[in-house]
């Protein structure tokens, strides 16, 4: 027996519950593993409350990763003992997820847990470094180096925004932060941001062609503030877009693309093929100091996560959330 948040529907509303589960009720995959850490992402918060339409088939075990140790292995790619990682692929959104004791998923799912992490810290990453890192990467891939000039962060207070400021400082880019809360203003700047502006900042409709300010953006908000964003992007430079907390339209003009060269860069964790999510991890191990995990995260229970769920969407929670199994 193990515990696990169990996701249901009723009269169109979802239901969170922690319950007692059996081995023999996890789906079908060829890779039993014991979950030591699960965490709690944006579209978590979205699959718990039920504000985002995450989950099509219920009962659902939300928890989009997890890392563990694996306790039964139908495939000759891993061995009982082996520590492991989850992210993406749909588990936690059509396959049960990490926020549960045990897990069986399909072992092309998996990647080894890196020299130099065990899960508790691989989870104070998790899906939100990996997509950091993976907007880092683009920017490079486009060319945009830390002599290039300001990088704007945006929902910087955020999981993806937080580790982004602290890696994007580590490689030595000059970082803003963009955050709607005054109050994180300092452990912003621990990270590593030079200096951090107030999200109404972007909020408002603004010129198809603003001043130029950033070589580069990440931006994790979509909607208007990425409209916003991208108008005031230096000639040639580049905004990597991974996240639609305040919306998913873009409400902008060809004129940034056409008239200054400015590139946005699409980011994708769910589907990231597994030889630039090996490289992500191994970069995220090297560059991401002891002083991230010990002020940029939080460790709940499966009994916390219904609330930090309700505060995660409602803009509330700073940081990394891990979820102690």
């Amino acid at each position: 027996m193990f515990k696990a948040l169990v996701l249901e529907q009723q009269d169109k509303k979802t239901l969170s519950s922690v319950k007692q589960l059996e081995v023999d009720d996890l789906p079908e995959g060829d890779v039993l593993v014991d979950v030591e850490y699960s965490s709690l992402n944006y579209k978590d918060g979205l699959a718990v409350t039920g504000k985002g339409k995450i989950i099509r088939n219920f009962p659902m075990v939300p928890g989009i990763d997890f890392a563990g140790t694996i306790a039964h292995s139908d495939n000759t790619s891993f061995d009982k003992g082996d520590k492991v990682i989850l992210t993406g692929w749909g588990v936690g959104e059509n396959h049960w997820g990490g926020m549960a004791g045990m897990a069986r998923v399909k072992a092309s799912q998996l990647v080894n847990m890196p020299v130099g992490l065990d899960s508790k810290k691989a989870m104070a990453i998790g899906t939100a470094g990996l997509t950091a890192m993976l907007c880092v990467m683009a920017l490079e891939n486009a060319g945009v180096k830390p002599e290039s000039g300001e990088i704007l962060v945006t929902g910087a207070s955020g999981g993806v925004g937080s580790v982004s400021v602290t890696l994007l400082s580590q490689l030595g880019y000059n970082v803003t932060a963009v955050s709607g809360r005054e109050e994180n203003t300092p452990l912003l700047q621990e990270l590593g941001a030079s200096r951090v502006l107030p999200r109404s900042q972007f909020t408002e409709k603004g010129r198809p062609l603003d001043k130029q300010f950033w070589a580069g953006a990440i931006d994790t908000v979509g909607s208007q503030m990425l409209a916003n964003v991208l108008s005031q992007v230096n000639y040639g430079g580049a905004v990597a877009a991974c996240g639609l907390a305040g919306g998913f339209d873009l409400p902008t003009t060809v004129m940034p693309f056409i008239l200054r060269g400015v590139n946005l860069l699409g980011v994708d964790s769910v589907y990231c093929p597994l030889e630039r999510r090996m490289t992500a991890w191994n970069r995220l191990v090297e560059r991401l100091p002891e002083s991230f995990f010990q002020r940029a995260c939080k460790e709940v229970t499966l009994e916390d996560v219904a609330e930090q769920a309700e505060a995660i969407t409602n803009g509330q929670v700073t940081g990394r959330v891990l979820v102690k199994l």
